[in-house]
């Protein structure tokens, strides 16, 4: 991909033939489980900074019990309260890191995942102003950084690495350290699903 990737005019509408794809897994699951999955969705943050596009991730506190320690996108469970995922994101995004929900223009959402930790999981990408003031809750995340569209869309800086799960073996998707963190796993896989739409 070129340098200075910018977002094309047309993506709310990009994004809406890709919400329709249906769910797609992160790998696959033991079939004998029959735990109904719970419905989740993270946000995808874009910011525009130092003349670039960029995405922001959070690293997960190393006292939670899922995932600790883990570079996410901001997000949770839904709830009753939350009248769909958009707004389930919007609200664990302003929970976990501060975002003011007006300071989020929602674009449209992709299509959810399967995880195997049995939550099926919404990214909802959406335009941050920027600068706009965080509050991270310690409790949760540990920091917020953010990676450029250029550098997470260059092919040098991802790799697979093979996983061991319930007996069988499977390629996982990892991008190369940046700011002392590693994307990897659904995080990256969703990463990668945004950067094929633009």
């Amino acid at each position: 991909m070129s340098s200075n990737l910018d977002l094309p005019a047309d993506l709310p509408q990009r994004l809406e033939r890709r919400s329709q794809a249906g769910i797609y897994r992160e790998i696959r699951k033991n079939p004998l489980d029959k735990d109904r999955p719970r419905s989740a969705a993270v946000l995808m943050p874009l910011i525009r900074r130092e003349g670039q596009w960029q995405l922001i991730y959070t690293l997960r506190s190393s006292m939670l019990h899922d995932h600790s320690g883990q570079v996410s996108f901001p997000g949770g469970s839904w709830e009753p309260g939350d009248k769909d995922l958009i707004e389930t994101a919007l609200r664990e995004s302003w929970e976990e890191i501060g975002l003011n929900p007006k300071a989020v223009r929602v674009l449209g959402k992709m299509a959810a995942m399967e995880m195997v930790t049995n939550f099926i999981v919404t990214p909802v990408v959406g335009i941050c102003d920027w600068p706009t003031d965080l509050t991270v809750n310690p409790d949760e995340v540990d920091r917020v950084f953010s990676i450029p569209l250029d550098w997470l869309a260059d092919e040098k800086n991802r790799y697979y690495r093979a996983h061991n799960y319930q007996g069988g073996e499977f390629e996982v998707l990892y991008f190369k350290p940046y700011d002392g963190a590693t994307v990897w796993g659904a995080t990256a896989m969703m990463t990668l699903d945004f950067l094929k739409l633009l």
